[in-house]
């Protein structure tokens, strides 16, 4: 599936996959504020007399401000807090001493004594009161509602668990396995409820006198099980909701060999949140509104729609039957087989029993106002569904999708194995897609694209597209069997969507996107909270925290520097064999290295398992470092970990397929060379003596190489000479090295500098892009220290050497993805740090934009930078907030999003928070965005990180804890903290959380970054007020 918010900037650290998931533990009913505005109440509007500001230790860090400094700013702050309905900056007023100078003092009033007779009247009125409050406290909450309190429901078998539930972990027994599902749905999408029955056909494997399986929120109201061809009986269902399950407790041994049936009646409430079976709704141009009904099951929330064996190896056969409106489509894994008339208003669709078997995660269905287009591809019916107004925009997706099939069927040389494909577009979908087979869901963003959408935009709908087909074969074929091999499914999906691009778009320029997400997964997993590829994952939380860059990225990244290792076809021969063996089986990780070591090509003979288990079952990665003498190389490596004390050693080892090339050759793959490097230090010998070597030749091998200091002075030399000495994707990988060994501690800050004085000659994206990022990450944390006069310095250092193409760029459309991509990051550049000439543009582009009533076209590359430039002024705010309900397409609503949240008008900041919390602005699966985008601002960071402490407990009511929704949220907020003050609080903060957050590999994540961002900013700020 692709769980990352795919949308972070325009060059799309792809698919960003990640999925909100389902959850084991019990939860209260969560209510989504954007389907149901009516079920929290408006917070009051504070009297001005009532207000109390007193700041947190966080906002004494405002510009030019000391802490005694804030009384010209007290009415902008006062005013924000009455916006949100609470202040971000104030403790409980219990708490609160009463000489804080933020008081406002009530003025004194005189009071005289009252008389007797007013004494007894007020006595007796008090008794009254006390009398009634007794009597409401005594009676049950649903007395006085409009429907009054329930009555006993007699039917239900469903008891409470105590010392007899017959189980007590997390994993499901395996004595049972279920066959088939005969499902039956009835969504009433007016209440917002539905009522299921689920029949089980399975087999006993063991011995038992159990059955227990999986049931989360469902109301089971009839249970009846039956042996052979035995007579149902009705059975009483024991039910554990800490853990989700459900169990029945048989009087008699069922013997291996046996089939039986259960057969369960329930009754549920669709889901307010983004898993499940969930409402959502949408409001078509003519503005009227549409509801729908949609799943997301990966990874455990399958048991929220029916009751079911919710582990990915309990694989079986479906058939599913879902009731609807005439004026509805109902769509399934596969094809619709008949349909019933139930009603005069309700008909039954009745879908093939599926001719694959598969792991409950993978179910899906929907009921809504859908309309596609379709085609025949291979013998197999591709569908595009959208809301009708967008149903122009499926056609980039369809013949997308009709060729990247074509492509996965001979790749593989395995066809697809359904007569359907759909490709779904949710209004309403929090993860960028989810691979369901037969029926793949996305949200719009991932999706749809009209006929002038920029080339980056189509990029980004190619890329999720094409993993999500990778999972039909990876993941959905072949399956692994438990979530702490996740990696099996996504990173080798992740892989397969740029090799296909690679092969059949390459117009899209599909290598500096995969490139830059191989840099980002290193950044992550150098931490010490990173986690090896294959890792344990027993609770929800932490299977939850699987879906990360470490199972997507860093999967594809070794599957990358593993292909480019074996001799040609051994790879692709070993994943066909693999997959064949397989099919229709769930796998751990040692099979795919039997498999690839079993395709071998005579004579080469390499153990992949052996190698492969150095690169996922430890976490992190190598630093290799390189010293030449004369012909004589010697190359070391030892554990690339940042830590801020620089204490923690491992032993780690890992075999490192080296590959490098030299002064004498280097641009062609003839010129590379492989060294497989697995001992702590080994030399090798060259031909003959070199002026430099380039190690890890085009960033295909997943470690960072050390030149030491006279290796750095040659390549530096070397580039200065001539930039292209070495491939775009060598220099590159050179300057992301230099940066990550700042880190380090290994070299010095001066040495990165030395190194980025040859980029006035550099005219490549991914060498530039990554000096930008590199540059701008330290340009934040100097502002948000309120190093002003360093941030300065930094801005002009930044525009000295990248100006002269700042200037360059045009504003017009440009088809090369590459160049757009170099075009967004130069302006967007350029216009944050307000150089003059990219504002003044972008201003004009916004005028004509505003006047042309939003029918002028601004090229997709610079939407976000036209209307972030546009939106820091109250006019053009409001004009774009206005325009951002008629915008069609939705990358761009995206791109508006985005410009409002980076708003620096703090009142502005707060409303725009509140209003996607609350869902009055934005969908609510556009608050991670609108967070962290919020958070890049100085005006914002504050703010942001406060509303998240302040709403926690209502953002994982939306999002659940572990999810990758959270795990960006916490990201975005801190990660531009490099305090001891900042390190304090937001430690304090999850401490406090418990149960609700504060294990999570994220929040230690967080705090590490902090340390070691205090750390860098400690050691490099003598450089940059020298050398600055």
């Amino acid at each position: 599936m692709d769980p990352f918010d795919s949308n972070n900037t325009e060059q799309a650290n792809l698919p960003r996959n990640m999925i909100e998931n389902s959850m084991f533990e019990e939860e209260p009913d969560v209510v989504d504020l954007a389907k149901d505005s009516t079920a929290f109440p408006a917070f009051p509007a504070l009297d001005p007399d009532e207000v109390v500001y007193e700041p947190r230790s966080s906002r004494l860090l405002v510009r030019g401000l000391g802490e005694n400094e804030l009384d010209e700013e007290e009415e902008d702050y006062e005013s924000s807090a009455r916006l949100l309905g609470m202040s971000f900056m104030n403790r409980s007023s219990a708490h609160r001493p009463s000489s804080s100078p933020y008081t406002r003092q009530a003025p004194p009033r005189s009071c005289s004594r009252p008389s007797a007779r007013t004494m007894v009247v007020c006595v007796l009125f008090l008794v009254i009161v006390a009398s009634m409050t007794m009597v409401l406290y005594f009676l049950p909450g649903c007395t006085f509602t409009k429907s009054g309190c329930p009555k006993p429901n007699n039917t239900t078998p469903t008891e409470p668990v105590g010392p007899d539930f017959p189980w007590t972990k997390l994993r499901l027994p395996n004595s049972i396995q279920p066959l088939n599902y005969d499902l039956t749905l009835n969504p009433d999408l007016n209440t917002m409820t539905f009522t299921g029955r689920t029949v089980i056909s399975m087999s006993v494997w063991h011995n038992t006198k159990r059955i227990v399986l999986h049931s989360a929120e469902l109301n089971i109201t009839k249970a009846t099980f039956q042996i052979g061809d035995g007579k149902p009986s009705d059975v009483v269902v024991l039910e554990y909701k800490p853990r989700q399950q459900i169990a029945i407790k048989l009087a008699e041994e069922l013997k291996e060999g046996q089939h039986c049936v259960l057969t369960l009646d329930y009754s549920a409430s669709l889901s307010h949140t983004y898993d499940g079976f969930y409402n959502s709704s949408y409001t078509d141009k003519n503005g009227t509104k549409s509801v729908l009904a949609a799943t997301q099951f990966e990874p455990l929330a399958a048991r929220k729609a029916f009751p079911c064996f919710d582990e990915p190896a309990f694989k079986a056969s479906f058939l599913i039957k879902i009731s609807r409106k005439p004026d509805y489509i109902a769509l399934s894994n596969m094809p619709l087989a008949k349909t019933t008339n139930i009603t005069k208003d309700l008909v039954l669709d009745e879908f093939e029993r599926s001719s694959v078997n598969m792991s409950t995660y993978l179910v899906a269905f929907i009921v809504a106002k859908f309309t596609c287009f379709q085609r025949n591809v291979s013998n197999t019916l591709v569908s595009v569904y959208s809301v009708p107004d967008k149903k122009e925009h499926t056609r980039y997706a369809l013949d997308t999708a009709s060729k990247l099939l074509q492509f996965y069927n001979t790749f593989f040389d395995i066809d697809y194995p359904l007569r359907k494909l759909d490709l779904v577009a949710i209004p309403d979908f929090l993860a960028g897609a989810m691979e369901n087979w037969g029926l793949i869901t996305f949200r719009e963003t991932s999706l749809l694209v009209g006929n002038d959408s920029s080339p980056l935009e189509k990029q980004l709908v190619a890329s999720v597209v094409a993993h999500e087909l990778a999972h039909q074969w990876f993941g959905n074929l072949v399956t692994m069997s438990w979530w702490n091999d996740l990696w099996l499914n996504e990173g080798f999906a992740t892989y397969m969507q740029y090799t296909s691009l690679q092969t059949e778009f390459p117009q899209l320029d599909i290598g500096n996107l995969f490139l830059g997400v191989r840099f980002r997964a290193l950044a992550k997993d150098a931490l010490n909270s990173s986690h090896a590829v294959s890792a344990q994952a027993d609770t929800p939380e932490q299977v939850a925290e699987m879906f990360d860059s470490v199972s997507y990225e860093k999967g594809a990244s070794i599957l990358l520097m593993l292909n480019a290792t074996l001799p040609k076809e051994q790879f692709r021969k070993g994943i066909i064999g693999y997959l064949n063996k397989f099919s229709g089986l769930n796998t751990v990780t040692e099979e795919l290295w039997n498999s690839l070591t079993q395709a071998e090509v005579p004579p080469y003979h390499q153990n992949v398992s052996e190698m492969m288990h150095t690169w996922t079952l430890q976490k992190g990665f190598p630093l290799v470092t390189v010293s030449c003498k004369g012909d004589q190389v010697t190359l070391k490596q030892e554990h690339f970990l940042l830590t801020a004390d620089n204490t923690t050693q491992t032993s780690s080892l890992w075999h490192i397929p080296v590959t490098y090339v030299n002064d004498s050759c280097s641009l062609d793959p003839e010129c590379r060379q492989v060294f497989t490097l697995k001992s702590k230090s080994e030399t090798l010998k060259l031909p003959g003596s070199v002026k430099w070597l380039k190690l890890n030749y085009k960033n295909t091998g997943f470690y960072i190489v050390h030149y030491g200091d006279e290796g750095w002075a040659s390549l530096t030399e070397a580039l200065t000479n001539n930039v292209t000495v070495l491939t775009h994707e060598d220099r590159a990988s050179l300057i992301h090295d230099i940066f990550a060994l700042s880190r380090l501690g290994c070299v010095s800050f001066r040495q990165v500098l030395y190194l980025l004085n040859y980029m006035t000659n550099e005219t490549e994206t991914a060498p530039l892009t990554e000096a930008l990022l590199q540059l701008n990450t330290i340009y934040r944390l100097l502002d948000k220290r309120q190093e002003q006069r360093l941030v300065a310095r930094m801005r002009t250092y930044i525009l000295d050497h990248f100006g002269a193409l700042m200037d360059s760029q045009t504003w017009e459309e440009e088809k090369s993805v590459s160049k757009q991509e170099l075009r967004s990051a130069l302006l967007g550049t350029a216009c944050s740090l307000e150089e003059t000439k990219c504002t003044e543009q972008a201003k004009d582009k916004f005028k004509q934009y505003i006047e042309s009533n939003g029918t002028m076209r601004i090229p997709g590359d610079l939407q976000r930078v036209v209307y972030t430039v546009g939106a820091q002024t109250e006019e053009g705010w409001s004009a774009l907030l206005q325009m951002y309900g008629h915008v069609t397409y939705d990358a761009e609503k995206r791109k508006i999003i985005q410009a409002l949240a980076s708003t620096q008008d703090t009142r502005r900041i707060v409303l725009i928070l509140k209003g996607g919390l609350n869902g009055e602005l934005f969908q609510p699966q556009e608050l991670p965005l609108v967070i962290s985008t919020v958070s890049g601002g100085f005006a914002g960071h504050l703010f942001a990180w406060d509303f998240v402490q302040e709403n926690w407990d209502r953002l994982i009511e939306k999002f659940p804890v572990g999810s990758f929704a959270i795990q960006s949220i916490i990201k975005s907020t801190t990660s531009q903290f490099s305090t001891q003050a900042h390190l304090d609080q937001v430690q304090g903060f999850f401490t406090s959380l418990k149960e609700r957050g504060s294990q999570m590999r994220s929040v230690q994540e967080a705090l590490e970054t902090i340390r070691l961002n205090q750390r860098w900013m400690d050691t490099i700020l003598p450089t940059l007020r020298d050398w600055l």
